[in-house]
């Protein structure tokens, strides 16, 4: 039997009392304050935290905020518009008036609240769901809201193997993050050694080893006969991201490609981005495609060069073409991304190259797809087993699985 168990048969044989949190925590009030006011008023050395809607959090000096409500106690703040969730927070720190907070004396039954509504979120956000283009919850949904109340040590005990569990799941995200990173800039390292070659190796533009270059378009938005049941591929610059692309979400119809700019370019070209924050980035399609007016696509003479060497090499210029992007967007044009100079070595050097770029590639894609699988592996255990310790039945006991299946039914 585990200290929690021994401690419900102890303290709570007969039963878990349920109450509303209205009930057991005192309701915090915000502070009035604007969007633009925040703006104002956001410094780095300021101590109390300012949360605004969403993901808005700024830090101030307490005498900027204007009829300051500060909380200088632990709380549990409810972000009720935009982005539905629950914050726990020890620090001093306020709040847009939007949105409401608890707390009572005990720091750890504040916790436990945390964790319990944190359990429940998705029940927020469902309730949440068709009040206007930002979803909202209305104060009754937490105030009404009723909670498991277990004695203080019951409480303490959860919080403690939650905070634990939080913490090892926070260091293993940390953990296989690094090792994406180090395994990344490992990469990064062997293809710039790999890429980088003596004096004996000519160095051409890469206009030299292009067959063929063009740009593509964008149909008019406003016309559905271009959009709708579309099937054909059409690559925007969100699919270009130094990659393989073998699908894409958008598609155009014949029509578009018949009556506009459009144009089909085959597989293996290598295309670069050539407009606002994405300029730069490259890829490869590894099916027809067409593309946006925001693609530069450049079809490889193969008697010159390996397509895939060039991608490798229009990688790793990324930074150097950062440096030419011209204007208040950051554009650049098919003249200076077609005058970047590539070393090129003969095709059978550029084959190994490829070879082995190819082989560092896939290990970096198994940790891209792998590394992050496990990380959301382990928040759904971790989540798993906050609903087994914050579900109680009517006797007092934690609920058990087959229990749980039960009343899932039945809701």
């Amino acid at each position: 039997m585990s200290k929690l168990e021994k401690l419900i048969q102890k303290l709570c044989p007969n039963g878990v009392e349920f109450k509303k949190v209205k009930d057991v925590f005192k309701r915090i009030k915000g502070t009035s304050i604007t969007a633009k006011k925040m703006k104002e008023i956001n410094t780095p050395d300021g101590k109390i935290k300012v949360f605004a809607g969403g993901k808005t959090v700024i830090n101030a000096r307490e005498e900027d905020i204007p009829n300051a409500n500060i909380t200088r106690m632990p709380a549990v703040l409810v972000q009720s518009r935009g982005i539905i969730d629950v914050v726990y927070y020890e620090k001093p720190f306020t709040f847009k008036n939007e949105m409401w907070a608890y707390t009572t004396d005990n720091k750890i039954t504040v916790k436990f609240l945390y964790y319990v509504l944190k359990n429940n979120i998705q029940k927020f956000r469902n309730l949440a769901s068709g009040m206007g283009s930002l979803p909202q919850i209305s104060l009754p949904v937490t105030e009404e809201f009723v909670i498991p109340v277990p004695p203080l040590p019951i409480q303490s005990e959860i919080v403690r193997i939650l905070d634990n569990f939080t913490e090892l799941i926070a260091g293993l995200t940390a953990e296989l993050a690094a090792e994406l990173t180090a395994r990344q800039r490992q990469y990064n390292y062997y293809r710039n050694k790999l890429l980088t070659f003596d004096n004996e190796v000519n160095i051409v533009s890469l206009r030299d080893v292009v067959k063929r270059s063009c740009s593509g378009a964008t149909p008019a938005k406003g016309t559905s006969d271009f959009y709708e049941n579309g099937t054909i591929p059409w690559i925007r610059t969100q699919d270009v991201k130094f990659n393989e692309i073998y699908e894409v979400d958008s598609f155009i119809t014949e029509k578009a490609v018949r009556e506009t700019a459009v144009k089909w370019i085959p597989e293996n070209c290598v295309i670069v981005t050539i407009s606002g924050a994405s300029a730069g980035r490259c890829a490869v399609n590894k099916i027809k495609v067409t593309t946006n007016q925001h693609c530069l696509n450049m079809e490889i003479d193969p008697s010159k060069a390996l397509y895939k060497y060039v991608y490798y090499c229009m990688c790793r210029k990324y930074s150097e073409l950062l440096l030419k992007r011209r204007g208040a967007r950051g554009d650049l044009n098919s003249t200076l991304i077609l005058d970047t100079k590539l070393a090129l070595p003969d095709l059978q050097v550029q084959q190994r190259i490829v070879n082995v770029l190819d082989n560092f590639d896939v290990i970096c894609s198994e940790l891209n797809i792998g590394l992050p699988a496990e990380i959301e592996a382990r928040q759904r255990q971790y989540e798993y087993y906050r609903d087994i310790l914050l579900t109680f039945s009517e006797t007092g006991a934690i609920v058990s699985d087959e229990q749980r299946a039960t009343s899932n039914e039945q809701v």
